[in-house]
């Protein structure tokens, strides 16, 4: 995952900013069909060094076409006068070979939810870096999960890529351990639905308002 600038602050108080975002959701063939666009927006939003843009826009459209042949692909775009952000992903396997190369035991808590089809891996985070984006990654993320009725959402960061890291952490989530994936090793992170008990101080469990029927 390429690391994603963090969106400024607006200027002065602008509660209306968020009311002119339009999110709308795209399925596999409409993502494709913006492919372009998507990369484009991908590329503006990126802190992507001086000549390296080229290779990162083909990187992007290389998981892109990966992505939306998962089952249960998804896809929420904002949109302001233009493209304003991006959100997608699909439902972690229930068998657990997203959790493969996970270093140490898995909790019990993710086996858990993965077996029981509560988790959802959202794989690209896009957003554009003007007033309008303040708040708009989040926004983007919890809707899409919400839609797939999910108690969890779980995405893989370089484990090298600070700003990347740090803005999720902006975003809420956190970080539960490392995954070797060839020659990288990635950051697990999470961001829990659940409601934080004395029995899941983490969050990590079914959550009551979202949770599908089994």
């Amino acid at each position: 995952m390429q690391t994603p600038r963090q969106p400024h602050e607006p200027e002065g108080s602008k509660p209306s900013a968020m009311d002119t975002v339009r999110l709308r959701r795209l399925n596999r063939w409409q993502a494709e069909g913006m492919r372009e666009d998507l990369a484009d927006l991908y590329v503006e939003s990126s802190a992507t060094p001086p000549g390296q843009e080229f290779q990162d826009r083909q990187e992007f459209l290389r998981r892109l076409a990966h992505d939306v042949q998962q089952p249960g692909f998804d896809m929420l775009v904002a949109e302001a006068q233009s493209l304003t952000g991006c959100v997608l992903g699909f439902p972690v396997p229930r068998d657990g070979s997203w959790w493969q190369e996970f270093e140490g035991p898995l909790p019990q808590n993710l086996e858990q939810l993965t077996a029981s089809g509560h988790v959802f891996a959202i794989t690209e985070t896009v957003v554009h870096p003007h007033e309008h984006a303040h708040g708009l990654a989040r926004r983007l993320q919890e809707r899409l999960l919400a839609d797939h009725q999910a108690s969890l959402g779980v995405t893989l960061v370089d484990q090298s890529d600070r700003q990347a890291r740090a803005a999720f952490e902006t975003w809420g989530w956190l970080e539960a351990g490392q995954i070797l994936r060839a020659p990288s090793v990635l950051c697990v992170v999470l961001l829990p639905l659940g409601e934080r008990t004395t029995e899941h101080p983490d969050g990590l469990a079914h959550n009551a308002r979202t949770q599908r029927p089994e």
